[in-house]
């Protein structure tokens, strides 16, 4: 089958910008969906192209677990941690700094057949948090470990080669350098540039969703903040009866409305569809919530939505879909 990649530029300011994806004619047997986080749009041609291109690299991967019927969950980590390894995204190697000039990662996952979910905040010597985070989710009775118990949890779980360890400039890029730099010398800094966090959702071929998360949090962020990415029903929720999402934005607005949970919610109780409850979320002004999600449905449909500028996204399906968009870029 041919590959068809279409690129789809929206804009919005006030109102979510809406991408849904419609279903084709045959039945879905696997959908998967990715984040790189909700602000503004790449400027440089240059950054644009490489998002895209790795955005691309992602889906693929994503699509191949799901192909052959590997798990959602497989799909999602293997996804997220391909993300992680980049520079060009808020995660794991290219995660901002913090105000004291070092970086914290957060990260989570669920499954939505058994609700077992696994997280880790703050970490600061994991290469790769998501594999942390489902290692917390399959190896021990918690869900959340935060600072230095989960850099512990990490030491003692070395032998697991997908838990290495590095030192905290590993994460450190020029980059992101300049961006501390511009936010502490910006009167607006909670607000600035806010592209980057990770995420991923799937439905495997088993019926079974799965949702995951990975960010460095907001640049110049106080020591010892932890936002919604590794806060189950917040940044990252799954349930097999209703949807898998994942979300970008400000952090403690989405803590403040369980938005992840909310969407499902809305699905379960209201019967609102996936489009809808995101919708509804998304537009809704008090308390305002100022990023994007995406998500899909148990039957496999998919939606990504934002209220900011732009929001880096990518999604494929077993009929055919393939969307891959970073939004405009103009060459500085």
């Amino acid at each position: 089958m041919s590959i068809r990649i279409l690129l789809v530029v929206l804009f919005c300011a006030v109102k979510p910008c809406d991408a849904q994806l419609e279903p084709g004619t045959d039945e879905i047997e696997y959908a998967v969906a990715i984040h790189g986080g909700a602000g503004s749009a790449p400027r440089a041609v240059e950054w644009k192209t490489a998002r895209e291109r790795l955005l691309a690299q992602a889906l693929q991967r994503g699509v191949e677990v799901l192909r052959k019927n590997g798990s959602s969950l497989d799909a999602v980590e293997e996804v997220i941690r391909l993300l992680e390894d980049s520079p060009r995204f808020n995660a794991g190697k290219g995660a901002v700094f913090n105000a004291d000039g070092n970086h914290e990662l957060d990260a989570s996952i669920m499954d939505g057949q058994s609700k077992k979910c696994g997280a880790v905040g703050g970490v600061k010597t994991v290469k790769n948090p998501i594999s942390l985070a489902r290692r917390v989710m399959n190896d021990t009775r918690h869900i959340l470990l935060v600072t230095d118990g989960a850099d512990r949890f990490a030491a003692d779980s070395s032998q697991d080669p997908r838990i290495e360890l590095v030192t905290n400039d590993y994460f450190s890029t020029e980059y992101q350098r300049q961006r501390l730099l511009k936010a502490r010398s910006s009167a607006r800094s909670r607000n600035v540039d806010l592209i980057g966090t990770v995420g991923c959702v799937a439905l495997d071929r088993h019926g079974n969703l799965a949702a995951g998360t990975s960010t460095g949090g907001l640049v110049n962020k106080k020591f010892g903040r932890v936002g919604d990415s590794p806060i189950i029903g917040a940044g990252t929720y799954a349930d097999n009866q209703t949807c898998a999402v994942s979300a970008t934005g400000i952090g403690e607005d989405f803590i403040r409305s369980a938005v992840a949970f909310d969407v499902s919610a809305r699905m379960k109780y209201q019967k609102q569809s996936l489009e809808d409850a995101i919708k509804t979320v998304l537009g809704q002004e008090t308390p305002p919530v100022r990023g994007g999600l995406i998500g899909v449905s148990a039957e496999g449909k998919i939606v990504m939505s934002f209220n900011t500028p732009a929001m880096a996204r990518a999604a494929a399906d077993s009929a055919g879909k393939w969307i891959v968009d970073v939004g405009p870029a103009e060459d500085d």
